[in-house]
Parts: structure tokens; C-alpha cells; sequence
């Protein structure tokens, strides 16, 4: 199966969970730009599974469209389990969505340090009534596009596992 189909397989699988539970998907993306919600948004149908996506890309998108603290980007940085963990938790707070994806990381070709290395991702997700659940991914650093292909990847298989 190439990428792309494996893609827009993941993606459908995902929205039709979302629509036998009878919930709306929303994504607060940062390192992704945007991907995950342009993916389901390819679908046709997705309308009635998915909300809305927040990219919040800089610090202060974060902070005002998904309620991240600058106390939380002061003491962890904008790729740290707290910030997914605010941005999923924010998603599900304005919007009307069931369930959240959130991802922050750093994709490079720069930007990358010994504590917080290029393809250190970490991913939010929250469900209504639910505690918001953190996990992290360091993907190979095989270029920006791999990177963020993964992460896309990566979100759709957690929401995925959380729905069956």
C-alpha cells in the first residue's frame, strides 16, 4: 500500500470511529501546520465527524486560541508533555468536538537540542470526560518531511486506539 493510501485509509478508519461513537474531531497542531485536519478534511463527508483545527504554531497562538499557560511554555518549553497535554485539553475546551488531537515537536532541520533532539514530538489527546493522555515520539531524523508525515501518523493511530 503506498503512503498515500495508507494515509487516507488511517484517516477514514479514524473519522468512521469518531462516527460510531457519534463525536466530532478538533487538532491543535503546531510542528504539523495543519496536516491532520487537512487529511480528514480531504475525506468527503469528514463534515459531519470533524469540528475545527487550531494550528498554533508560534507560543502565542498556543497561549490564545487553546489556552496554554506561559507559565507552562516558560518552565517546560512549547515541546513538552504539559504544552500537548494544555493544547489537547484547550481543543476540547473550544470547540465541540469529543475528541482532540494535539502534537507540538520539533521537525528541523534545526531547532533541536541534546535534552530536545529533531523528532521529538509530543502528542495530546483528550476525550470528553476523560483524563487528557500524553505520549512522546523521537522519529528518525530523516528530514522535515518525514518527520511531520510520522506525527500525522502517529495522532490518527493514537485517536484510533482510544475509539476501538
Amino acid at each position: 500500500m503506498t503512503e498515500a493510501l495508507e494515509w487516507a485509509d488511517l484517516a477514514d478508519r479514524f473519522l468512521k470511529a469518531c462516527a460510531r461513537r457519534k463525536i466530532l474531531v478538533a487538532t491543535a497542531e503546531s510542528c504539523t501546520g495543519g496536516m491532520i485536519i487537512s487529511l480528514l478534511t480531504d475525506i468527503p463527508g469528514s463534515s459531519s465527524m470533524v469540528d475545527r483545527g487550531f494550528v498554533t504554531y508560534s507560543n502565542e497562538a498556543k497561549m490564545d486560541m487553546v489556552d496554554v499557560s506561559s507559565a507552562t511554555l516558560e518552565a517546560h518549553g512549547a515541546v513538552s508533555a504539559e504544552t500537548a497535554k494544555e493544547m489537547a485539553a484547550g481543543a476540547l475546551k473550544y470547540s465541540r468536538a469529543g475528541i482532540t488531537l494535539a502534537v507540538t515537536g520539533i521537525a528541523g532541520p534545526d531547532g533541536g537540542s541534546a535534552e530536545k533532539p529533531v523528532g521529538l514530538v509530543w502528542f495530546g489527546m483528550a476525550l470528553s470526560s476523560k483524563p487528557v493522555v500524553t505520549e512522546n515520539v523521537i522519529f528518525e531524523n530523516r528530514g522535515r518531511d518525514f518527520i511531520r508525515r510520522e506525527t500525522v501518523r502517529h495522532a490518527l493511530r493514537m485517536g484510533l486506539k482510544a475509539l476501538d
